[in-house]
């Protein structure tokens, strides 16, 4: 196997892992919210996780690339996870759960298109094809629940926005990806994070500090903080900005569409959710789009 191929194998087994990951920051982020405001949970999560960052001291060397590159990388931790999350929290308040699910859908759609003329990276059309049929194996998904939330324009505004966060930051992190390493690009998104987030935080609990770290009375959102700090953010986020090094906006995004069927299955094992064969075929279809944009691309090169 060539060098260069072993780069795309381990490129994609990031993705895979990290989006797989990602699957299971539902089930977190639900326990989470039992004990906590959305904004409390949050800075909890990316100031933790930006503290546990500095635990790597040879890495911590390597933040001398961002001298050069300080404004890309702001725009990177804005809008991922600043502008992402906050357009996600508020869409989910003010949407459909099943409308949700469908703009969430359409972030790789989104980012495989803006790369086209931004980045150059024209897609073929049966990257295309598979990429719509994987995200609308997510929309059949939302489609299936129905459960909460009424539609209205702040709804579909914020969503706007959340999938613009979203796919700015891939594009960004993969246009300065050959000058700066993961970490760098990960440990600014922590910290614009944590700074960004707590600020809401403070502003929330009225500037009381009891009110701001009462939560962690609570063992099971200590619990819960831990994994989305230590795994959904910092692991599976570096996985993420090593992944976009590699591959391509659109091989690399379509794997997001795996956290949707990640989270089915968690929710069917460990909630106990219902599974239809109806679920079966929506993740079939999800899988199969994967797989299509990443066998197209490598019949491309």
């Amino acid at each position: 196997m060539k060098i260069e191929d072993r780069g795309v194998l381990r490129a994609t087994l990031a993705s895979v892992l990290g989006h797989s990951l990602w699957g299971f920051s539902f089930l977190a982020s639900r326990a989470g919210l039992n004990s906590a405001h959305v904004f409390v949970l949050l800075s909890h999560r990316f100031l933790l996780s930006f503290l546990i960052m500095q635990l790597f001291p040879r890495q911590l060397g390597r933040l001398r690339e961002a001298r050069g590159y300080l404004l890309p990388l702001v725009l990177i931790g804005l809008a991922q996870p600043v502008i992402y999350f906050l357009g996600e929290q508020y869409g989910i308040l003010h949407s459909t759960t099943s409308f949700s699910g469908v703009m969430i859908a359409m972030i790789p759609v989104a980012s495989t298109l803006a790369a086209w003329p931004i980045l150059k990276e024209r897609p073929s059309v049966g990257q295309i094809l598979f990429s719509l049929l994987s995200v609308g194996g997510v929309v059949g998904i939302g489609l299936m629940n129905r459960s909460s939330g009424a539609l209205d324009g702040i709804g579909v505004a914020a969503l706007l926005v959340a999938v613009c966060g979203a796919a700015a930051y891939t594009l960004l992190s993969r246009r300065i990806s050959a000058k700066t390493s993961p970490f760098v690009r990960t440990y600014a998104m922590m910290g614009i994070g944590a700074f960004a987030f707590t600020v809401l935080a403070l502003i929330q609990c009225k500037g009381s500090l009891a009110e701001y770290l009462r939560p962690f009375e609570n063992s099971s959102y200590l619990l819960s903080i831990l994994f989305l700090s230590l795994v959904c953010s910092v692991l599976c986020f570096f996985l993420s900005s090593y992944a976009i090094t590699r591959l391509s906006v659109a091989r690399e995004t379509v794997f997001s569409n795996l956290t949707t069927a990640v989270s089915v299955f968690a929710g069917v094992l460990i909630l106990r959710e219902p599974f239809t064969w109806v679920s079966l075929l929506c993740i079939l279809a999800i899988l199969a789009g994967i797989y299509g944009v990443q066998r197209t691309a490598q019949q491309q090169t």
